[in-house]
């Protein structure tokens, strides 16, 4: 057991050396303006954003459960503490980061990873292309009402045809880290007017440092950061999980969901000790690390080691990036992500499946909120479920040889949504001894069910008719033994009197 998890350790770590260590720089870069314009999302000082991205990297690719991904502050859990931060400042920030912290460590504890198993793949592809669209719709402010417009629109151009066409040469290097350097130098050299990573704002020149959050410990605080910090924690969440199935799939490998949860959570309270702000997953980077060959948690370790260099040591150089290099990244990225075969699908996919996709990519772009996105697609997903289940029930009856009993038999999943079916199969006006309920072939879900049941029963006995409920299975007959009221004293009274 001790070699098998030596192995494993040394093949998430050591297993893809070179690979991880530059697509851990690519991504590093790539970080830097999305941290600063998160922190300026959230109403902070760029620094908040850059010390979270740092750290939330380094301590995921430790603790997660899922290698290669990569996790740092996010426009999905930034846009949620605008509001904190307005009405209670900084310090209030952190302590809500910190305790959402310990909510998603204790989701993993309860084993909620495992939520995953009910979002369908309509939802998936749906949160996919809802994301692709945001990530491209994020660079529109660097190609709109920008002071030259057409050098910008260049070095994008340029830049995509790097990405695109250098790895049909070689792929000894990542792409999109030959645009970075290519992009800076040609804009060094000619002294070319476009935006720079330096026009996002001030990089910090200092190492974080531990820190208590300077605000009172009592119960008004908890009251003031609680519904903040559960905000936060089950977007995190929510956003990291999806995100870890995608990377589940690109890389052919699985991640461990409730380990993944814990690691997020002490990442976060770690992270508001040293001044940042909460995170989660991030997809769009993840796919850059992906597709600059990074598998390992080498790759987000280094990302966010090298990070916290670049910003402190050496930022004046990194501030000299032109913008337009990192948005045809990110471009490729959106274009990389949109599941573009979902489009063609739509034709030959179950019309309700189109339907989830569709409603989930138009609430989230509509919202810039994932999560009210994906509840929406898994409420639809469920419903649509729930429908077609309730279409192969069915209830059919034989009258007996001597026509004093007749048999009723249900096949099927007895539930909610088929309850009213099932009431409606029988002849309550017709006079018999004995009716039998046969349910070998049937399956008895809820209290919708029981209370049909219940209702039938009462209904023939109420007619002088004698019942019998035969062939429950050992599940079906503990709910009916549970909830069920037709065999206790005074039920069909009860209901005469209604």
């Amino acid at each position: 057991m001790k070699t098998e998890s030596l192995n494993g350790w040394q093949h998430e770590w050591l297993g893809n050396i070179r690979a991880d260590i530059l697509a851990g720089l690519v991504v590093a870069l790539a970080l830097i303006p999305e941290a600063i314009a998160f922190s300026i999302i959230a109403g902070v000082d760029p620094k908040v954003g850059l010390y979270a991205s740092f750290s939330i990297a380094v301590i995921v690719a430790i603790t997660g459960g899922r290698p290669g991904m990569i996790s740092a502050a996010t426009a999905a859990t930034a846009v949620l503490m605008v509001t904190l931060v307005k009405e209670h400042g900084l310090q209030y920030l952190l302590a809500a980061t910190i305790l959402a912290g310990l909510i998603q460590i204790l989701a993993g504890l309860f084993k909620l990873g495992y939520v995953m198993r009910f979002v369908s793949r309509s939802v998936m592809t749906g949160f996919v292309n809802a994301l692709a669209i945001l990530i491209f719709m994020a660079q529109l402010p660097e190609l709109v009402n920008i002071p030259n417009p057409s050098l910008t629109y260049i070095m994008v151009a340029a830049g995509l045809g790097i990405i695109y066409l250098l790895p049909r040469v070689t792929k000894a290097v990542p792409s999109p880290l030959i645009c970075i350097i290519v992009l800076t130098v040609i804009s060094l050299l000619l002294g070319l007017d476009v935006r720079t990573v330096g026009d996002m704002g001030e990089l910090p020149d200092s190492l974080p440092i531990f820190l208590l959050p300077d605000i009172p410990l009592n119960f008004e605080t908890l009251k003031i950061i609680l519904p903040y910090s559960i905000a936060v924690a089950a977007v995190g969440l929510l956003e990291s999980l999806m995100t870890a199935s995608i990377v589940d799939e690109l890389t052919d490998t699985k991640s461990d969901k409730n380990r993944e949860c814990i690691g997020q959570g002490i990442a976060n309270t770690a992270t508001g000790f040293i001044g940042g702000m909460a995170g989660c997953a991030m997809i769009g980077q993840s796919i850059i690390n992906v597709k600059s060959g990074g598998r390992g948690r080498l790759s987000t370790f280094c990302a966010g080691i090298f990070l916290l260099i670049m910003i402190v040591f050496l930022g004046d150089w990194v501030k000299q990036i032109p913008m337009p290099a990192l948005v045809a990244i990110m471009i490729m990225v959106s274009i990389g992500t949109f599941s573009w075969s979902s489009l063609v699908n739509l034709r030959d996919h179950p019309r309700s499946s189109s339907v989830v996709m569709l409603a989930t990519v138009i609430v989230v772009v509509a919202t810039h909120n994932l999560a009210i996105g994906v509840a929406v697609g898994v409420l639809f997903s469920g419903i649509f479920f729930a429908w077609k289940i309730s279409q192969i029930f069915r209830v059919t009856s034989t009258l007996s040889a001597d026509e004093l009993s007749r048999t009723y038999k249900v096949e099927g999943q007895l539930f909610f949504a088929s309850s009213d079916e099932f009431t409606a199969a029988f002849d309550f006006k017709e006079a018999l001894e004995t009716i039998i309920i046969d349910v070998n072939d049937a399956h008895i879900w809820d209290i919708s069910s029981v209370q049909a049941l219940d209702m039938v029963v009462l209904k023939f006995r109420r007619e002088g008719s004698t019942v019998e409920i035969i062939g429950l299975n050992k599940a079906s007959e503990t709910i009916v033994d549970q909830l069920a009221v037709h065999d206790k004293p005074g039920a069909l009274d009860d209901m005469i009197g209604h």
